[in-house]
């Protein structure tokens, strides 16, 4: 008799569960230079505003960690680079469909925001300052060597400046929020982050004259093979939309 009247509530809780589950419900998995943290969890929300049922769910890293994971087969649809290194390698396989170039960013100098051996640009390369950057693999590290051979060869900063700027080096990060992180706390008198990362009241900006600095251009592609391959070019098509490039500007980033 249990049984008998067991069957029926069974059948009907479970009707209620599959109601409970929105029509057509599906999830993206964007995976995103950790630059763009804020920006695409911001754009994420939106998005979803746009798509009743869709969950967005972001994987940030340094795009050099991304890139690996989808090389080694991890659950990406949609990969956002900091370069065009790590999409160009990942295209060369078949690993990502052609990617667009969606915003643009430069590089800052920052220092701790209560006090700092290092009060310009110069002050890098005085002997014993602590200077923290992102790897070398690491977009914002090779901005970063390429900004110090920019000073050097202008001839502003002497001759041996990106040598004696690398000789303070204490520490390279696998993303450019780390390096922020460390100069924010204190454990570093200066680092080299994107002018989208600065935190007002957290940390001093150091401004790059324009001529010397390097744009740092943003890729962003489908993954090969994803199940959800039109949700993830609207997703892309939606960040190069007006909506998307007015979130990426509120959030620092430039046009592109």
């Amino acid at each position: 008799m249990r049984r008998t009247h067991l069957a029926p509530l069974l059948t009907s809780l479970a009707f209620i569960l599959v109601l409970s589950v929105p029509a057509g419900a599906q999830t993206l998995h964007v995976f995103a230079a950790a630059s763009l943290t804020d920006a695409f969890k911001n754009l994420g929300h939106a998005f979803e505003a746009h798509h009743p049922g869709v969950t967005v769910e972001f994987n940030f890293a340094g795009s050099q960690v991304l890139r690996t994971q989808i090389e080694q087969g991890a659950k990406a649809d949609v990969f956002a680079s900091a370069d065009r290194a790590h999409v160009d390698a990942l295209r060369a396989k078949e690993l990502i469909e052609p990617p667009r170039v969606f915003t643009r960013n430069r590089l800052v100098v920052v220092t701790p925001a209560l006090a700092s051996h290092v009060g310009s640009l110069m002050d890098l390369a005085r002997p014993g300052r602590k200077i923290v950057v992102a790897g070398s693999t690491v977009p914002a590290g090779r901005y970063t060597t390429q900004v110090l051979r920019n000073m050097t060869g202008s001839g502003l900063y002497g001759d041996d400046f990106q040598t004696r700027v690398q000789a303070n080096v204490v520490s390279q990060e696998s993303d450019v929020r780390a390096v922020l992180g460390k100069v924010a706390m204190g454990e570093a008198d200066a680092g080299f982050v994107y002018q989208t990362d600065v935190e007002e009241g957290k940390v001093h900006v150091l401004t790059i004259p324009e001529r010397l600095n390097v744009i740092a251009e943003y890729p962003i592609s489908v993954v090969t093979g994803t199940q959800v391959a039109y949700l993830a070019k609207q997703f892309c098509t939606f960040v190069e939309g007006a909506e998307g490039q007015a979130i990426l500007k509120k959030h620092g980033f430039m046009s592109r």
